[in-house]
Formats: structure tokens, C-alpha cells, sequence
């Protein structure tokens, strides 16, 4: 019997797609009925390489290999993913499957993830692509009646391989030019670069270059207290005629000389005041439903989420749970035909903080045609993120925060528009004019469904006193305010998916600017790929919820600016590439035309870096203020590889860069300082192992690694304590005392090889208190202790230490508290 071969992209995926057709037997990692066999692969099994003996056997990162060009690649399997690919071919060649159904993720990551697999297999047998929006049993059956062949999905598999390709040969020859160039005074300084990656650094760069060249500025203010028969309100003093113009720091509002801000507080102390009013109705239109990129950013503004978990979240919703729809979409509308369908979903709430206000759009006969919702001319591979119907059980709480936000927004969408009442009131105190805003509800509209209400019924936005007509103000208190301006905030990750979003506004080519405006730098579903990736490349440090650029980071954005090849920092290469990748999708421009223009593009960037090589580096520096330890001159030079005293007869220079590793400003100062700054961790040896150590100022004055081998322990030699005072007995050997050294805390049998313990001070770049090591040998346990940083994720996290068998140092995490129970399970409970 003949059988047709469907293949997802995850296991979860393939499961669903059985239980949804119904009548399967599970075999392995294939189910298979009558009719079908349906499989997955787990996401990519297959990466690009150059044939076989293209590239030089040693050599690949020198740049006088570069670039490398292959006319064509092969695929190797991914090792992790060996046994699953197997499997699939082996299921690809069965004969009685004489059809393949692509059922991989609906764009242009599935389809080459589906189409190399079918390369790979070396299988030629009919296909077809199975296009799947939503995860509900209805929704699955339906895709299947409408199958699409494989001659339609060509063009987007064209797209898919010749994105794949292209980033191959720009992100991997510019790694190896740059990483070349930084290599040339000794090391191996890995220095990696992308399309996607490296413009959105720059982004960040760009931000911390204004955040370091500012200088703060003193402004005043005056405000003023005005008493009327209703009670009393604060106006603002301001200035009618001021335009905005060349100074980017002038306000309205703002004084920069103190005498000014006094001589009119001065002449209008005590003095009555005429108010003029105007009040003038507003309304806001709900927000749009949500695209994957404007779910990040708000659960990241609302929860701290960062974006890679928002997306793990809402895939979960969507594989596990059947809650959501398809998360990676860069759409905000549904399908006109998708009517029907949200009338469903909005029956279907059973938490009654949502279905009251479902219910109530429903029975007004808002849930219609709207082409704020409802706009075929807005959907393209996917729609909005929206609610499937399915009502999700044994969510965790961040599944429940991520499914309220997104319920919430679909139903709010239909409501109507929120209804305020906007006050300007200018009180003209001597011919000085001081202002005063005021906000209320009038009709919260979709507001309601956030819980917010109308004026006099509970929350006012910002209301102020009223008057009568005629009525004068009484200057009951006035006073001089004096600040300073702020330099701008620092990235986080909601303000940084908004800019790559929108990274496109500065792109003066309309055709380009248009393909921008639909994806910006990276998809949707990348975004937060490309944020995590910054951070474990070492070019930006999550801390809290800003993104700081690192020294690393600064430096490739300098580096590749002086070099003029801005092409690899700016969004118009992405630009360029979505707008003709999408040409492609459409038949409009081939494969081989755009893989040539790539090809001249490598060329020309690795052509750049090669002119460079041997030449010092401009670029936007800035020096630290502190003073040199040796000569007492200041503050101190910088440049691109190093930091150098002022006084030419002192020379008292510093490598910014020492063992692939580049030392951060704060630890230069420190450095300097104190001629010792560490232990530090990341450096590498030339084997590529990583190790920690402090870097110092040695009494001949030149910078070197202090392995701090003082501390004793080794080879025999007894321990070197900093503090007399042993820490306690020994938990390990039960014999001995635990000393303090330099960097470790260390029982004292260690040198006799009689015990094992030692603890370095520095744990995953969180310093270990000597109160805290203490504990650990009292009680086996210390308190938990904040601010360690993981090396994989980067992200930092709170632990426990506790002291295993052998002496082991480990992590124990503060239990989870326990899930609240649903109403329904409680209600049965008290029943």
C-alpha cells in the first residue's frame, strides 16, 4: 500500500499533526497509519561547508587565503542531530512512500530546513508544503484540503538556501579578515561579524559613544503653586516664543542662567494670576493585535522578559499548550476569512476577568469587519499572534502573564476607542506664563479590558482643580528647581527590538527603506537570536535590563568604520538583501544574478580589511581621568589598541587587549589605580583555553598576569594567608584549618595532598565574602548570594553554595514557590 511521507520541523509538531488526523501507531520517532508516516526532524540537521578540499588545511584565517568563494557548497550533518537525520532518510527511501509533504514551520527557515534534508537524501520523489497557521486540530485538518505544490514553493525555497548562502560567505569571511587583522600583533583574537549582527551592534555603540561624550549642563526651572477657590494646582514656568532649534538639550521650559530663573521667581512671588483655559476632547484607538517583535518588547517592558524567552513562552503556548497561534509572524492582522473564527475564540474565555469583557463585545456587535483587524493586504506568510479557542490548563505563571497579554489585546482590539478629555490651563502671573496639563476618561473604551475607568468611577489619569469663570490664581508658593540634563538611556532589550524594527526610517533608497519597513534588522523570530548571540560573543553584557557595549564591541564598530567598510554597520546591506530576497520570492530576480552580487560584496570587504593591515586605527576615543601611576601626569591617552600616559617622557603604556581578551575601561582605571586589578575571568590561552587571572603593574612598570602563586598550596609549598585567623575547620578532611590566601580560601592539609578543599574567591565572576566561606564550612551552606554570571547565557542569577562529597563546591537554587490551584480545583475542594 502506497503512503505519503509528512515531515515537521519538531517531534512536538509531528504528534499534534497525528492526533489531529487520528488512527496513527507510534513507532520510534515515526508515527504511521494506513494513509501516512508522519516524522520531524528537530530543527536544522544540516549545515553549509566548502567541498571538500577548497580550503588550504591550515591557513583559513589568514588573510592572504581570503576570500573564500566557493562556487558551491555541500552539507554535513549537524553531530547532535546525526540519529535523526538517519531516520529520515531512511524513511525517505521507503518504497511505498511515493509522496513527501513538507509540514515544516510555514516561511523561509522551514523551507530549508525541508528542502536540505531532501538534498541531503539524495530522494527524488513528488512534494508538496503543508502551510499551517494555527495548531488546532480544526486548523490542521483544514491545511491539509489545501495543499500547495512544490513549483509554488520554488521561489521561496530559492530564497531560503541563497539567504543561507549569502550569510555563509559575508559572516565568514569578514570573521576571518577582522579576526586577521586583530591577530597581528600575536594571539588569536577571534572577531566575529553578520549582517544582522553587526549593524545592531553599532546601534548600541552609537549609544554609548553620546553617553561618553556627554557633559552635563545645569538648568533651572520654576515652578509655582497657585491656590483658587476649588483647592490649588502647580504650573510650570515656560517660555512662548522658544522654537526648537540647533541646541538639542533646549526646552520650553528650561533656564540656563540661575539669575534669570530668580529675578522671575522674584517678580512674580505673591503676585495674582489670569487663567486661560482650553479643553478639548481626544481619543486613542486600541492597539493593534501583536506581531512576535511588539510582544517582545512590551513583556520585556512589563516582566523584564528578556527576548529569547518571550519567544520560548509563546511557543510553548503554541506547540504545547494549542493557546496561541503561530508566534513568529511579523504581522498584525488577521485574515478577512478569520471572522467566523474570532467570534469562536471570544465565546470561548472562561477566566472572568476576560470573558465579561469578551462577552460584552460580542453582544454590542463590535467583533465585525475592521480592516484595522481584519486586512488581507497585511497578512503575508502568517497573522497576528491571537488565542486559538483552546482554553490552556497547568500554565506556569510566566505562560500565564504572556497568554493575559495576548488574550487581552484580542479582545480589547474590537472594543472602541478610549475617550479623554485634555486641559491646558495657562496662569499669566506679571506677563510671565506658567503652564498645567490635566488628563482624565471620559469613556475608557478598551481601556476597560486593562481595568481602567472613567472619571469618577475609579482611576483618573491626571486630573486638576477646577475654576470659575473669571476666577484669578493666588501665587501661593514659588521656588527655583535647579538640574542637570541626562545623557541618553542605555539599550535595553524592548527599546532595542523597537530600534531594529525601525532601523529602516534612516535608509534614504525607497525601494530599500520598504523592504526595511516590513522585517528591519533580522525577522522577527531572529531578533532575539541576534541579541543573545551579541552577548556570547562577548560585544555587550546583559546587566539588570540595560545592554551595555563592551570594549570588544566598541572596537569592531571603530575598526570597521576606519576601514570604510560601514556596509558591514549599517541596516542598508539587510536592506539590499530582504528587498531582493524578496524579488526572489516572487520570480522577479534570480538565484544565480543575486549569489554573484554577493560574491562581489565578500570581495570587496575582505579587500578593505587587507588595505588596512599595518595602519593605526582612528576612530572616536576618549580619555580616562585618572592619573598616571608612575609619572602622576593625567588623564590618561586613548587609542585603538592601547592607553598611554600623556607625558612623553614617561611612556607608560597599556595594551587594551591582552589574551583575546580586551579589559574593560573600569578595569583599566582600576589598574591604574591600584596597579592590580582581578582576578579577571576570559582570557585564553594559546591552546583556546580559558582562564582567569589578575593583571598588574610590575615594578619595571609593563603590564603582565599576576597568577597570584603566592598563595602556596602547590608542589608541596605551604599556603600563604593574607589573614592569620583561620576561617574554621574543615568540612572535607576533618583535620585541618581553612585559611584565607590571595584569591582562594584553602584548608592548609592541601599541600601534604592530605585534603582537597579550596574555593576560589571569584565564582562565575561573583566575589565570594570571607563571611560567607565561613558559613560554608559551619554549616555546609551559605545565604544566597546574588550577582553570579552564568558563562554560557551571560545572564546573572541567585544561588546557594554548598559544599558536596569530595569537597565539591556546587549550586542549589532557591526552590520555586509553589503554583497556586485553579478556582475550579479549589471550589471542588471546598465542595
Amino acid at each position: 500500500m502506497s503512503k505519503t511521507l509528512v515531515i515537521a520541523e519538531k517531534p512536538s509538531v509531528a504528534s499534534d499533526l497525528a492526533k489531529a488526523l487520528g488512527g496513527f501507531k507510534k513507532d520510534g520517532d515515526f508515527f504511521e497509519n494506513d494513509q501516512f508516516v508522519i516524522s520531524s526532524a528537530v530543527g536544522h540537521l544540516l549545515e553549509l561547508v566548502p567541498p571538500a578540499g577548497f580550503e588550504p588545511a591550515k591557513g583559513k584565517w589568514k588573510i592572504e587565503n581570503l576570500p573564500s568563494l566557493p562556487e558551491h557548497f555541500e552539507l554535513v550533518p549537524i553531530e547532535k542531530n546525526v540519529g535523526r537525520l538517519n531516520t529520515l532518510k531512511r524513511l525517505l527511501k521507503r518504497k511505498d512512500i511515493i509522496e513527501v509533504i513538507n509540514a515544516c514551520d510555514a516561511g523561509r527557515e522551514g523551507e530549508l530546513i525541508f528542502r536540505n534534508l531532501v538534498k541531503a537524501s539524495g530522494v527524488k520523489k513528488p512534494y508538496k508544503r503543508l502551510w499551517l497557521q494555527s495548531m488546532t486540530p480544526d486548523s490542521i485538518r483544514a491545511a491539509f484540503t489545501r495543499l500547495r505544490s512544490d513549483g509554488e514553493m520554488q521561489p521561496l525555497a530559492d530564497a531560503a538556501t541563497s539567504r543561507s548562502e549569502a550569510d555563509w560567505l559575508v559572516g565568514i569571511n569578514s570573521t576571518r579578515a577582522l579576526t586577521a587583522f586583530n591577530s597581528q600583533s600575536g594571539g588569536f583574537n577571534k572577531t566575529t561579524s553578520g549582517r544582522v549582527q553587526t549593524p545592531t551592534l553599532a546601534i548600541l555603540v552609537d549609544r554609548e559613544q553620546k553617553i561618553r561624550a556627554f557633559k552635563p549642563r545645569t538648568y533651572f526651572e520654576v515652578l509655582s503653586d497657585f491656590g483658587v477657590t476649588a483647592g490649588s494646582y502647580r504650573g510650570r514656568w515656560f517660555d512662548p516664543t522658544f522654537k526648537k532649534g540647533a541646541e538639542e538639550e533646549a526646552r520650553a521650559e528650561r533656564i540656563w542662567d540661575r539669575a534669570q530663573a530668580e529675578a522671575i521667581k522674584a517678580k512674580c512671588d505673591g503676585k495674582p494670576g489670569v487663567i486661560e483655559e482650553e479643553k478639548k476632547p481626544t481619543s486613542q484607538a486600541p492597539p493593534l493585535l501583536y506581531d512576535l517583535t511588539t510582544l517582545q518588547r512590551e513583556a520585556n517592558s512589563r516582566f523584564g522578559f528578556p527576548a529569547k524567552m518571550t519567544l520560548q513562552i509563546a511557543q510553548a503556548l503554541y506547540e504545547k499548550h494549542k493557546a496561541l497561534t503561530y508566534p513568529r509572524t511579523d504581522s498584525r492582522y488577521l485574515p478577512e476569512d478569520h471572522l467566523p473564527t474570532a467570534r469562536h475564540v471570544m465565546e470561548e474565555f472562561v477566566d472572568p476577568t476576560l470573558a465579561v469583557h469578551a462577552q460584552k463585545a460580542l453582544n454590542q456587535g463590535w467583533v465585525r469587519p475592521n480592516k484595522r483587524i481584519f486586512n488581507n493586504a497585511k497578512v503575508s506568510d502568517h497573522f497576528a499572534i491571537v488565542p486559538t479557542g483552546t482554553v490552556p490548563k497547568n500554565l506556569s505563571e510566566t505562560e500565564q502573564k504572556l497568554f493575559d497579554m495576548v488574550a487581552r489585546r484580542f479582545i480589547a482590539v474590537f472594543f472602541p476607542a478610549a475617550q479623554f478629555e485634555i486641559t491646558t490651563r495657562i496662569t499669566t502671573v506679571e506677563n510671565e506664563k506658567f503652564k498645567t496639563d490635566g488628563k482624565i476618561i471620559v469613556d475608557p473604551g478598551w481601556l476597560a479590558v486593562y481595568g481602567k475607568q472613567a472619571e469618577g468611577e475609579g482611576e483618573t489619569d491626571k486630573a486638576i482643580v477646577a475654576v470659575r469663570p473669571g476666577e484669578q490664581a493666588r501665587t501661593e508658593a514659588i521656588e527655583v528647581k535647579q538640574s542637570e540634563t541626562k545623557p541618553p538611556a542605555r539599550y535595553n532589550e524592548a527599546t532595542l527590538l523597537s530600534a531594529m524594527e525601525g532601523a529602516g526610517k534612516f535608509i534614504d533608497d525607497e525601494e530599500m527603506r520598504e523592504a526595511m519597513s516590513e522585517r528591519g534588522l533580522g525577522t522577527p523570530a531572529t531578533r532575539a537570536q541576534i541579541i543573545e548571540g551579541l552577548i556570547n560573543e562577548g560585544y555587550i553584557i546583559r546587566q539588570q535590563r540595560e545592554l551595555i557595549v563592551t570594549a570588544k564591541g566598541i572596537s569592531l564598530i571603530t575598526l570597521l568604520r576606519d576601514l570604510h567598510a560601514e556596509t558591514l554597520t549599517k541596516p542598508e546591506l539587510t536592506g539590499e538583501w530582504e528587498s531582493k530576497l524578496k524579488r526572489m520570492e516572487r520570480g522577479e530576480l534570480s538565484r544565480a544574478e543575486f549569489m554573484q552580487q554577493i560574491r562581489l560584496l565578500t570581495t570587496e570587504v575582505v579587500e578593505k580589511v587587507r588595505l588596512g593591515m599595518g595602519k593605526e586605527v582612528r576612530g572616536e576615543f576618549h580619555p580616562l581621568e585618572v592619573s598616571c601611576p608612575k609619572c602622576g601626569s593625567g588623564p590618561f591617552k586613548e587609542s585603538f589598541r592601547l592607553y598611554e600616559c600623556p607625558n612623553q617622557e614617561c611612556k607608560l603604556t597599556l595594551w587594551k587587549s591582552m589574551a583575546g581578551r580586551e579589559l574593560e575601561r573600569e578595569e583599566v582605571i582600576k589598574l591604574l589605580t591600584d596597579r592590580k586589578v582581578g582576578p579577571l575571568e576570559g582570557f585564553r590561552s594559546k591552546l583556546g583555553r580559558s582562564f582567569a587571572a589578575s593583571v598588574m603593574i610590575g615594578e619595571d612598570w609593563k603590564q603582565k598576569f599576576d597568577f597570584e602563586k603566592n598563595e602556596g598550596g602547590e608542589n608541596g609549598e605551604p599556603i600563604v594567608p593574607i589573614n592569620p585567623e583561620p576561617l574554621g575547620a574543615c568540612r572535607v578532611c576533618n583535620t585541618g584549618q581553612v585559611y584565607e590566601t590571595a584569591s582562594a580560601f584553602i584548608c592548609e592539609n592541601v599541600p601534604q595532598k592530605k585534603c582537597t578543599f579550596r574555593m576560589g574567591k571569584l565564582i562565575l565572576q561573583r566575589e565570594i565574602p570571607r563571611a560567607q566561606a565561613a558559613k560554608l564550612l559551619a554549616t555546609g551552606k551559605t545565604d544566597l548570594l546574588q550577582k553570579f554570571v552564568s558563562t554560557k547565557t551571560k545572564r546573572s542569577f541567585a544561588a546557594y553554595l554548598n559544599l558536596g562529597e569530595g569537597g565539591k563546591v556546587g549550586f542549589e537554587f532557591e526552590p520555586r514557590a509553589p503554583k497556586k490551584p485553579a478556582k475550579k480545583a479549589v471550589a471542588a475542594k471546598e465542595a
